[in-house]
């Protein structure tokens, strides 16, 4: 290994940190972040998806975060190839996929996933099935595409999830995700501009929370008091890169504090550029303020590892140089807890083990052409 190698590997030391998770051990930081892959056919993950998985377990991540799985609900897709988490064959695939991962050495958790009005009217494999949301309103467009979501309905996908949470715990999966962010159903309750409800499940954004409470609240019925939940959320939609939830702390604190009652382990916190302070008059991102507000611990993420210039960053070269000493610093002050890496590692397999070793003259730029192959 060269002085230079030495150098950034030992400069991205405090990556390769255990960490405890209630009584999940982690090897360390990094976390490969949820990524929607679209190669099961029929819903159903095959060996090379299991394979997938693994070799990323066998290059160090410290925990898998797979990409978003489909409760047991017909309008929760838009995509016969997104997995399923239910029906038998499925379910099996995935009890492959967690069995390669372990072998490996490595901790791997589903991300529990529905779209809501993110699907469009007649999109397979249920082009019967109308897209659900919580007023019905499409997340894009702001049109209204079906009625309000019933409570019978809502009750119905609040025991979809609190059964893929059973699920996942019974085929030996070391936790949950719910997907929260993005504009997907639960932000979609979130959101003031989907959600115009005048019922329980909807008003101001405290009480926007009771559907994404309820699901948690559901899911650690179903998994007990030991089984890790994560929630991902995020400011950002979609559609709307600068919608904010939360327009400052106090805001924050009392949207967060229903989902911490209702028993989340762990906050995925996802912002488009992690080193971009989310409120005025403080330097800490939307992490950072979640962990202060909550003191639960966060995961990171946005724009880690990404291209060209994040990768001559991990060398203390280019412009991007004060991005990865910006990310290091932060860890060590502990505004979060782990890290989050997407496309790069999407594209590279071996991501962690070569920022680990400093070879990071091996480390692979990522191009859209990667969303075309599981490598």
């Amino acid at each position: 290994m060269s002085n230079q190698d030495t150098q950034s590997s030992t400069k991205v030391e405090p990556l390769f940190e255990p960490l405890s998770i209630g009584k999940l051990k982690l090897k360390n930081r990094i976390v490969m972040a949820p990524m929607t892959r679209a190669f099961s056919p029929e819903g159903v993950p095959g060996p090379d998806v299991a394979a997938y998985y693994r070799r990323r377990a066998e290059n160090g991540v410290g925990l898998i975060i797979t990409e978003g799985t489909l409760i047991n609900d017909p309008a929760a897709t838009n995509n016969p190839n997104i997995p399923n988490f239910h029906g038998n064959d499925a379910l099996k695939g995935w009890a492959e996929v967690v069995a390669q991962v372990h072998e490996a050495g490595g901790l791997i958790m589903p991300q529990l996933w529905h779209i809501g009005t993110d699907r469009k009217i007649g999109a397979i494999p249920n082009p019967d099935e109308k897209p659900i949301g919580p007023s019905g309103i499409d997340i894009a467009t702001g049109e209204k595409v079906n009625e309000p979501m019933s409570e019978s309905r809502i009750a119905s996908v609040i025991a979809a999830y609190a059964q893929a949470a059973a699920d996942a715990k019974r085929i030996g999966f070391d936790g949950i995700e719910l997907h929260g962010a993005h504009g997907y159903l639960i932000d979609q309750f979130f959101w003031e501009k989907t959600n115009q409800r005048n019922d329980s499940y909807g008003g101001d954004l405290v009480k926007r929370t009771r559907f994404a409470a309820e699901i948690i609240a559901a899911c650690r019925r179903a998994v007990g008091p030991d089984f890790p939940i994560i929630i991902r959320i995020s400011q950002w939609k979609s559609s709307d890169y600068q919608a904010k939830l939360a327009e400052n702390p106090d805001q924050l604190a009392q949207f967060l504090s229903p989902l911490v009652e209702a028993g989340v382990d762990v906050f995925h916190c996802s912002t488009r550029r992690f080193w971009e302070p989310e409120f005025e008059g403080s330097d800490l991102n939307f992490a950072g303020w979640v962990k202060k507000l909550t003191g639960k611990p966060t995961i990171t993420v946005g724009s880690i590892g990404l291209d060209n210039d994040f990768i001559s960053a991990f060398k203390g070269e280019g412009a991007g140089a004060a991005s990865v000493d910006t990310l290091i610093e932060k860890l060590n002050k502990n505004e979060f807890d782990l890290v989050a890496v997407g496309r790069a590692l999407l594209i590279d397999p071996a991501w962690a083990s070569k920022i680990r070793e400093g070879r990071t003259e091996e480390l692979t730029p990522f191009t859209p052409e990667a969303l075309r192959t599981l490598f």
